[in-house]
């Protein structure tokens, strides 16, 4: 027999399981991987750099764009640094907004993991499940902002605007028949708050269902049970965050130890792993999604109850409504000034994370009293995993770096920012 030497092979960028446009170069020893080089770069849109030439108001919508499926979660650090500038804070009922939507946020994100991971590894239903029930969520992101995915909804100071009395419905069509236009439109009959409550009261069975799929389903469990193990320890090292640091045992969420808006004030568990392999990441992500369920229905109860303002009534920073800028004069020169040249915030420094759904997300914004940043630095979770990559899948086979890679659940909007 000829020896086999190793030999080096592309990994992407243009593989459908790499997760937009990560390239690796494997060094194989057959179809044992030695090394796996991570090269990132391809996708570089410079939005940091874009960040220090606009208005911060005008920044929002590139955070959007940043991690692409968890775009409300990315607002929300960049308008806390902005907050921590000026010292402000947002009326209550904005915060519960925000956290009822980082949640919903979290739900939409983990689904859209469950379903490439699965289908990475060979699961087709998986997938199309997850997609079913996403489909309503991304109709609130429309229903608040207008649009299904880079929303611009959070705003320095609270939110765009409250929650809509009334959900959109689906219309009739040629391609659907009156009966199952009802049944479509069965749970949208009310307000937003009716929508989502009736989404919580499914979305568990929902999950059960995932599970039943899953959990113990024995090819699922040999693709990822000790399959890039990393101990708490490694884990810490490295700079993990998230269902990254927490599948390895370690109990750190910022929403508990660093709590932001009103996450002091609801209850709720945060799940843990124990081997710190593919298989408890998966669990704790599919755990975190009971958990944020059980969020997202304590902000409707505490927000059908206390109906108030979604933003501050400081002119210099929020817009007046369109009656306002109609009537009144000072209130058009408001309008004017805030879209034209943004506001200017007190020169400082802030750091503000959020808990997002892959990990810490932290803005790092630094002011020097102008009315645009003069640095943004944004610390992206998926960064500091995919730089662990190496280490995760030396001594494994070629078949297990898709596992590896969608256990990461890697983005590359916020990577190559």
């Amino acid at each position: 027999m000829p020896e086999i030497q190793s030999y080096t092979m592309n990994f992407g960028p243009q593989h459908p399981a790499a997760h937009g446009v990560l390239r690796l170069v494997l060094e194989l020893d057959g179809e044992t991987i030695h090394k796996a080089d991570p090269h990132i770069g391809l996708l570089h849109r410079a939005t940091e750099k874009l960040a220090e030439s606009k208005p911060y108001n005008q920044s929002i919508g590139y955070m959007d764009r940043l991690d692409y499926v968890s775009m409300m979660c990315n607002e929300h650090g960049y308008v806390m640094a902005i907050e921590k500038l000026l010292g402000i804070t947002p009326p209550k009922r904005a915060q519960y907004i925000r956290v009822m939507f980082d949640e919903i946020t979290r739900i939409m994100n983990h689904l859209l993991w469950l379903g490439t991971h699965g289908l990475d590894i060979g699961a087709m239903t998986i997938f199309l499940y997850c997609f079913r029930e996403r489909e309503d969520l991304m109709d609130c992101y429309e229903a608040v902002s207008g649009t299904r995915m880079h929303a611009t909804y959070y705003r320095p100071g609270g939110v765009y605007r409250d929650l809509p009395e009334q959900m959109p419905n689906y219309q009739a069509s040629k391609f659907r028949t009156a009966k199952e236009l009802e049944r479509m439109n069965r749970a949208r009959q009310g307000s937003m708050l009716d929508f989502i409550t009736d989404f919580t009261e499914r979305f568990p069975a929902c999950i059960d269902d995932y599970e039943t799929l899953l959990t113990d389903n024995r090819i699922w469990k040999q693709r990822t049970v000790n399959i890039g193990v990393v101990s708490p320890e490694r884990a810490l090292q490295l700079g993990f965050t998230g269902p990254m640091l927490r599948g390895s045992g370690v109990a750190w969420d910022l929403r508990k130890k660093q709590p932001y808006e009103v996450y002091d004030e609801l209850d709720f568990d945060i799940p843990v792993g124990v081997n710190g392999d593919c298989y408890d990441r998966y669990l704790v992500r599919i755990e975190e999604m009971r958990q944020s369920t059980r969020i997202v229905r304590q902000c409707i109860d505490w927000l059908r109850a206390n109906p108030g303002p979604v933003m501050l009534e400081d002119r210099k920073i929020a817009p007046p409504s369109r009656v306002e800028m109609k009537d009144d004069m000072e209130s058009l020169i408001h309008h004017f000034k805030l879209f034209t040249e943004g506001y200017c915030v007190p020169a400082g420094e802030a750091y503000a994370a959020v808990e997002h759904p892959k990990g810490e997300f932290g803005v790092y914004l630094v002011s020097d009293g102008a009315n645009k940043p003069y640095r943004l630095k944004i610390r992206a979770p998926g960064f500091v995993h995919l730089s662990a990559l190496n280490e995760m899948v030396q001594g494994h086979m070629l078949a297990d770096v898709v596992a590896v890679i969608g256990t990461q659940d890697i983005v590359f909007g916020e990577i190559d920012r």
